[in-house]
């Protein structure tokens, strides 16, 4: 359930008219919902109060906005980071450093450095080699490192080949086959407290069999790991829930979920942590776009609008669906191309589709797309860098400016000799 709803023949953010929003802000726009955002994240907090101990950080990949950060740790959510700048806008929003979770197969010296300092409250390590320089640098400031080891458990998750993380061949995680010897030596090493094992296998999953294959795989590691004499008190479970992005599909709910979790980790007497990204922002947000003209084409019809791949990355990556709307539709249908203006042809967010009838200037939007739209905008094109709205009731505001190519271009430099 979202608050994107058509009241009186106009799509409305909760009790804000998008063409509102248009006039004053310009196309291409983010427009997020307060409302639906709250919702959501209780929603799946609230399912998984069936599990005894739980602890629940935000993917801020998915959508990293300080308001949006800001409502969710008012819900007591954490941060799952995989940056020093995500792990800095979390701090910056408010919530607390021992919740926040640093994720990821890169991290730099600098960042575990930083994230030390800041007193974070777990690392998920990714390798041997990660957890050997982590414990350095911890002892170098005489703190000690929480951490967990990220397992890969070579399980398919049944997503998009580029959004799959728990296959061997992914770069995520230690070998499952390793795995416990890797804790083992782990947890020999001065700066680290090894307190339990991490799995994250992809995002955008439909079916819950390939998460249960894997937490029943990983319990299995985790009673290995206990009867090799280490303590196991937290499992990392991650995130890869998905959401419906095309009217009519269906997608396991979040007590679904929390019920096969509970099945599945009967007994294992540890705190249990998700990181949730999609499932919390998707339905937040719709990318509000004007359409520029529609072309006559070989086949059927181009719709040209002023968002672009730079703008919603996700079907030029992806080949992903989001659902095309009018927001003032007049009950005409038509079969048509939508495309940005980039000089790419991969810049076409759907073929053949049918959709309302549209024209020169008229108002439309890509729903679905609180998660991994805004986060994974560039400027390419020398186009502007597209702005966040929050809705909240009757009230709106501006949350991230939008970012013209004059100020990107007062930050570059000709140096001397080119002059």
């Amino acid at each position: 359930m979202d608050h994107f709803e058509y009241q009186s023949g106009v799509l409305h953010a909760e009790a804000v008219s998008l063409p509102a929003i248009a006039d004053a802000i310009g196309t291409p726009v983010y427009v997020y919902s307060r409302a639906t955002l709250t919702r959501h994240a209780r929603v799946f907090r609230d399912a998984l109060a069936i599990l005894p101990s739980v602890r629940i950080a935000f993917a801020v990949k998915s959508n990293p906005n300080l308001a949006v950060l800001k409502v969710l740790a008012a819900e007591g959510y954490g941060a799952d980071v995989v940056s020093g700048g995500e792990m800095e806008r979390a701090l910056a929003a408010g919530m607390a450093p021992g919740s926040v979770v640093f994720s990821g197969v890169g991290k730099t010296t600098a960042e575990m450095a930083r994230a030390l300092q800041a007193g974070i409250g777990q690392f998920n390590l990714e390798s041997l080699e990660e957890g050997l320089e982590l414990a350095e640098i911890a002892r170098g400031q005489g703190v000690v490192a929480p951490c967990v080891l990220r397992v890969n458990p070579d399980v398919d998750a049944g997503t998009h080949g580029k959004i799959s993380t728990g296959k061997a061949e992914n770069k995520f995680g230690v070998p499952f086959d390793r795995a416990a010897a890797i804790y083992a030596r782990l947890a020999t090493e001065p700066g680290l407290a090894m307190r339990g094992l991490a799995l994250h296998i992809g995002s955008q999953l439909s079916r819950l069999d390939p998460l249960e294959a894997a937490f029943i795989k990983i319990g299995g590691l985790m009673r290995a790991v206990r009867d090799a004499g280490h303590a196991i008190t937290h499992m990392d479970l991650g995130g890869g829930i998905g959401v419906p992005y095309k009217a009519g599909d269906v997608f396991p709910s979040p007590e679904d979920y929390a019920a096969m979790v509970a099945r599945v980790t009967d007994g294992w007497g540890v705190t249990l942590m998700f990181e949730p990204g999609r499932v919390i922002t998707g339905n937040t947000g719709v990318l509000l776009t004007r359409v520029i003209r529609v072309k006559e084409g070989a086949g059927h019809p181009w719709v040209v609008v002023d968002a672009a791949m730079n703008d919603l990355a996700r079907p030029a990556m992806y080949d992903a669906w989001h659902d095309f709307e009018s927001v003032t539709p007049g009950g005409a249908r038509m079969t048509a191309n939508i495309v940005g203006p980039i000089c790419e042809s991969s810049d076409t967010f759907a073929m053949a589709r049918e959709i309302d009838v549209v024209a020169r200037g008229d108002l439309t939007v890509f729903r679905t797309a609180g998660a991994y739209g805004a986060s994974m905008a560039s400027t390419y094109n020398s186009r502007d860098m597209v702005p966040e709205v929050m809705v909240d009731g009757d009230r709106w505001a501006v949350v991230a400016d939008r970012i013209v190519p004059a100020t990107i271009l007062a930050a570059e430099r000709v140096p001397d000799f080119l002059r």
